[in-house]
């Protein structure tokens, strides 16, 4: 029953465009999923904060408007749930959206007080979740549908619950993943004196520089870390996982092995927190390294031939996930393309996209057979 319910909600979710337009209800049902999805994770937050919520977030949290805006996203997603039912010959999307804000609503909705729970230092993000896809979700389901690349791709494509439980379980394991992610700048900052000097240096540049250089020093690392994963047999391993979608959308960036998380922003961060650097640039760089991720890997189109000699945005990225010959090993930079004219990397033909993306190995299907792939693949 539960299976045949999941496999319903599924099939509603993946309905063909002529059964997806406006007056179907199937707008209404999808966006009264989403907030009421992300009205149960703030309520979650708000109930258990020791283990559900980020200590991060916890200003947000204890903010009185916070309260207010979960009561509006519980209200709405309510109310789009309604039309939904009202409009769609099938329920399976608004009785969904309606059970979870009913979830919510019973967990004490937006008056809920927190319960004491005993705290193990241990806690999952599970606010951070909601934040990380209400805001890109929002801000990319719309613009992808109004301006697409590929006008014929749905909103759910193939493989879009493998991606999104990618971007659960990264949310969920934040405080694991940003621990190990830190591990590097750590030692640094306890173990090297000869910076001072230069962290002193940076924190006196006006902020706008600060986040200029902040861009252009993780972009230059991420270009060669980038570059190794593609080199290196073994490390390819687990890059072929994020290469292994076969669509691009928003929701294309999150599929990434969990090992290359860590390196990567270990990486990234390196410069960031051992070189001076405010605290609010760089929260105001990882904010900004969110969207970006998401803009680079969504279906959005426009060719910007001249503006993408200077910065990177959707086409120069999909050639780099292109699955055509001339595209493979291209365009390793996330901000900035001359990294690639300098290094003897670019490649963007004017007006012109790939035909196909993914990789030519089989990479298996499902989140655990992706993270043990790259120890059991033939790297020969």
């Amino acid at each position: 029953m539960k299976r045949n319910f999941i496999a319903r909600l599924a099939r509603d979710l993946e309905a063909p465009i002529e059964a997806r337009g406006f007056g179907t209800g199937w707008f209404s049902g999808f966006f009264a999923l989403v907030l009421a999805t992300a009205g149960l994770c703030f309520v979650m937050a708000l109930r258990w904060p020791a283990w559900a919520g980020m200590p991060e977030l916890g200003v947000l949290r204890d903010d009185s408007g916070f309260r207010v805006i979960v009561h509006v996203v519980l209200l709405s997603a309510y109310a789009l749930a309604l039309v939904s039912l009202l409009l769609r010959p099938r329920k399976a999307l608004g009785t969904t959206a309606l059970m979870i804000a009913l979830a919510a609503s019973i967990l004490g909705g937006a008056a809920v007080q927190a319960e004491e729970s005993r705290s193990w230092g241990i806690f999952f993000g599970i606010d951070f979740f909601a934040v990380n896809m209400v805001a890109t979700g929002l801000m990319f389901a719309p613009i992808e549908r109004l301006f697409p690349h590929i006008a014929s791709q749905r909103l759910f494509r193939q493989d879009w619950r493998e991606d999104l439980f990618y971007y659960l379980v990264s949310s969920m394991l934040v405080q694991l993943i940003t621990f190990l992610a830190l591990a590097p700048s750590s030692y640094v900052n306890a173990h090297v004196d000869r910076l001072a000097d230069i962290r002193a240096a940076v924190s006196g540049l006006p902020w706008l520089v600060q986040f200029v250089l902040a861009m252009l020093l993780t972009d230059f690392m991420q270009y060669w870390f980038h570059r190794l994963f593609h080199q290196v047999p073994f490390l390819w391993g687990f890059h072929a996982v994020h290469h292994s979608a076969r669509a691009m959308d928003w929701l294309a960036s999150g599929r990434m092995h969990l090992i290359e998380i860590v390196l990567l922003r270990g990486v990234t961060s390196l410069p960031l927190l051992t070189l001076g650097f405010l605290p609010s640039v760089m929260q105001a760089y990882v904010g900004l390294v969110y969207v970006w991720s998401s803009l680079l890997h969504a279906n959005l189109g426009g060719d910007f031939n001249r503006l993408g000699h200077w910065l990177a945005l959707p086409r120069f990225h999909h050639w780099h996930h292109a699955l055509d010959a001339e595209g493979v090993d291209k365009n390793f930079a996330i901000h900035f393309p001359f990294y690639d004219r300098l290094f003897g990397t670019y490649y963007l033909p004017e007006g012109a996209w790939p035909k196909a993306y993914g990789v030519p190995e089989q990479v298996p299907a499902g989140y655990l057979a992706q993270m043990k792939y790259p120890f059991v693949r033939d790297a020969g």
